[in-house]
């Protein structure tokens, strides 16, 4: 057990690192040369060096060195550890890139719009900015700066979700830039517009998306509430033609004070039909689907587990009158 936490801790430090290098690239790439804020402290950071030349790698440092402190005593230790972690790594791959000799090789990789179709980069970087969040927070850890005061504030009120608070920073943020990115007009005036405004937005919103996409995860199922009269027969068909089983729960109407069955069954996408086909075979048969946005379990190694199998077909073929040979189903409920 001890030796499984010490791999799984190391591997979430790898992946870390991986995707700092991956911020760093995207902030170079696609942010640098098309004058928009990014996001969060970040962004920050980024209109700081836009004036004053400061380089974002330093502030990052600055920044995120004294905020992991904080999370080290506030929020988590494994979040803390890993952020830090992330930030050491993405400022120093950002300084390395930002040397000359670095930055004339990646110059001809470098996505600038020069003012025209500015949305294209701000797409790509909010996709891959989006990308690493998700990710990071998947692996308990984050990207620094805002992400930091997020996770706080949400860890305070849980209701709040992570990606809209931290949204609700960077919309402060992208107001800022406005006047930022001026420009003067030759007659010793600023002349604003949105346009970087727009495209911090656009970055922030697409990169919540994105991110919220992955908390959720990519597992989703379906699940069915079944009341009926046919428990035996639906429950046949689902274990021999879905190779599922299913949970049974004893259940009474409300208005006839009648005792029916219910039956709980999570499928996945390439199953829906296939399992609507089957309610939709028997009378009495009222039946309801969820969404389930992912599954957890070990259920990988209780397939695996040879006298969990035979138990399951010796009951099945007691019960529901399935042949030895079928295929045993999944884990319970799947």
């Amino acid at each position: 057990m001890k030796r499984e936490l010490v791999r799984r801790a190391v591997f979430d430090c790898v992946i870390m690192i991986v995707l700092a290098v991956v911020f760093a690239f995207n902030y170079m790439l696609f942010i640098v040369k098309n004058q928009f804020a990014p996001a969060g402290f970040n962004g920050i950071a980024t209109m700081i060096e836009y004036k004053t030349g400061f380089s974002v790698g330093y502030f990052s440092l600055i920044i995120n060195v004294p905020l992991c402190l904080f999370a080290f005593f506030f929020i988590d230790r494994g979040f803390a550890a890993k952020t830090f972690i992330f930030s050491v790594v993405y400022s120093a791959a950002l300084l390395i890139l930002q040397a000359e000799p670095v930055l004339e090789a990646i110059a001809s990789f470098q996505y600038d719009a020069q003012g025209v179709d500015t949305i294209f980069p701000a797409l790509i970087a909010g996709a891959v900015g989006g990308y690493v969040y998700g990710i990071s927070f998947r692996r308990n850890a984050s990207t620094g700066g805002a992400d930091v005061v997020a996770k706080f504030v949400s860890k305070k009120n849980p209701m709040l979700n992570f990606f809209w608070v931290n949204f609700s920073i960077n919309a402060i943020i992208a107001v800022v830039s406005y006047f930022v990115y001026g420009e003067t007009d030759g007659s010793g005036g600023m002349l604003y517009e949105y346009k970087p405004v727009c495209l911090c937005m656009l970055y922030c919103l697409l990169s919540s998306m994105v991110g919220n996409s992955i908390i959720k995860g990519s597992k989703s199922a379906y699940k069915f509430l079944i009341i009926t009269s046919h428990t035996e027969e639906i429950e046949r068909e689902i274990f021999v033609k879905l190779k599922h089983s299913a949970t049974r729960i004893q259940a009474e109407g409300a208005y006839s004070h009648t005792s029916r069955d219910l039956l709980l069954c999570v499928v996945n996408k390439r199953q829906l039909i296939e399992f609507r086909d089957i309610l939709a075979k028997y009378d009495n048969t009222f039946s309801v689907v969820e969404t389930v946005n992912e599954i957890y379990g070990n259920f990988i190694n209780v397939k695996k587990d040879e006298n969990w199998v035979k138990k399951t077909l010796e009951k099945a073929e007691k019960v529901i009158g399935v042949k030895g040979e079928e295929k045993p189903p999944q884990a319970p409920g799947l």
